[in-house]
């Protein structure tokens, strides 16, 4: 059988905090006391110094990002966390970036593990039941979204003041568009107790299965407050796993046992869905349903005509479309660059699409289409050539333009490009003063 390992990779946790920043980081953010670390990052809690409020800043090197080829891994966690708006899954509230890190700041969970509380000793059967539901809602708005979170424990779980549930860690997490055309997803990943045995046989697996898999195991280390597959010798708990052969303890109600048994069948095919959870009676005692329909939007794009900060780009969307972590480059148009690029101008946006529309205005063949997403489109005869150019507000004087390109060898349009449309796009660049400063 094989050994799971943390996607990850292996890396220590020695993120730190840069020293000097510790008091005031980026001037917004009173840093205090380590809350805990992962396999490349630390979190710590903080303070916003203007509102008070109380965050986790989680803080990621990107120097071992980058040495553990991991840059795709974090722009995908950032991603995720950037679509996901559920009561009980923690809010990514902020990227911040500097030469050397990237700063997570996240919705502060005062309440700390529920694996804390469970060690303590198990709950009872409505506790066990009230914590399951808020599980599976975050779960299944998790996979309404295409995400599968692949590494859900109770470490992985918080609680806030009012002792509700949230969700964490997405760091192992995976989209609908890793899914392989045989339909299945197929890294190995997760905590060995708490994985599906469809994970342990490599032959690839359906994201929301194994999250449910992974759910009935929470709910029976909730109720029995020990797990229902273990041993100190990995290979035998494997095998447990694989048969899925477990015993509840003597106070577990018979309709639990009952809905536990459809949890932690060993056959994805046959396995309780989510929908199904949700109809199950057991389940269904005292549930309350939770509208998210007007949390759809990506946050910092749900503008509030009242607070013009959020018509901007801000370093999480600059992080979560540049390729890389190093945002100097998004200060320059390369010659060398073909497909995508970005640059950042003072022009306006109405300035910058009608320097575009005066050079493909004189071209023989090539036309401009405006779009609706603040931006345009550049088309040579006969689909030989494709510039698409969007245009994002990074600040009230800084716009980001990012352009795609798809061209044909040898297309009678192909020089449009290089000669015209490119020269006067790179007059367009902002170059911002250099301060030199003395050794």
């Amino acid at each position: 059988m094989p050994e799971i390992k943390d996607d990850s990779g292996d890396m220590t946790a020695t993120a730190e905090i840069p020293t000097g920043t510790e008091q005031a980081l980026f001037g917004k953010y009173e840093v205090g006391k380590l809350l805990g670390y992962g396999a490349f990052a630390k979190v710590y809690h903080a303070r916003n110094l203007r509102t008070g409020q109380s965050v986790a800043i989680k803080s990621v090197s990107k120097q071992k990002v980058l040495k553990g080829g991991l840059t795709a891994h974090v722009k995908r966690e950032i991603s995720i966390m950037r679509r996901l708006r559920h009561p009980h899954i923690v809010r990514l509230l902020e990227v911040m970036a500097t030469k050397t890190r990237i700063y997570f700041v996240l919705e502060f969970a005062k309440g700390g593990e529920l694996f804390a509380k469970v060690a303590k000793g198990r709950f009872s059967e409505d506790l066990s039941r009230r914590y399951f539901q808020q599980l599976i809602s975050a779960v299944g708005y998790c996979h309404s979204r295409g995400v599968f979170h692949r590494d859900l424990k109770p470490e992985n779980l918080l609680l806030d003041e009012n002792w509700d549930l949230k969700v964490t860690d997405f760091g192992l997490s995976a989209l609908a568009d890793q899914i392989r055309p045989d339909g299945l997803l197929h890294t190995l990943c997760g905590t060995p107790a708490y994985v599906a045995p469809e994970v342990l046989a490599k032959k690839g697996y359906d994201g929301a299965k194994i999250d449910v898999w992974s759910c009935g195991i929470i709910l029976y280390v909730l109720n029995a407050g020990y797990l229902p597959f273990n041993d100190p010798n990995l290979m035998v708990m494997y095998r447990k796993i694989y048969k899925g052969e477990f015993r509840c303890p003597k106070w577990t109600s018979p309709e639990l046992n009952r809905f536990l048994s459809r949890l932690l069948d060993t056959n994805p095919s046959t396995r309780i869905t989510v929908d199904q959870i949700i109809n199950d009676p057991w389940f269904k005692k005292g549930y309350k349903h939770i509208q998210t329909s007007s949390d759809d939007l990506p946050f910092d794009f749900k503008v509030d005509d009242n607070d013009d900060s959020k018509k901007f780009l801000n370093a999480f969307d600059i992080i979560s479309f540049s390729s890389g972590f190093d945002l100097s480059g998004m200060f320059d148009l390369s010659e060398g660059s073909t497909g995508g690029e970005r640059f950042v101008s003072e022009e306006s946006p109405e300035r910058i699409i009608w320097e575009i529309e005066e050079v493909v205005r004189a071209e023989e063949g090539v036309e401009v289409v405006r779009r609706k997403d603040r931006g345009v489109k550049v088309e040579g005869q006969n689909g030989d050539f494709v510039v698409t150019v969007e245009i994002h507000r990074l600040t009230e004087k800084l716009v980001v333009v990012e352009i795609k390109r798809r061209e044909s060898e040898g297309g009678p349009s192909r020089e449009t490009w290089k000669d015209k449309l490119r020269p006067q796009l790179s007059r367009l660049v902002y170059k911002p003063e250099r301060r030199v400063t003395g050794s």
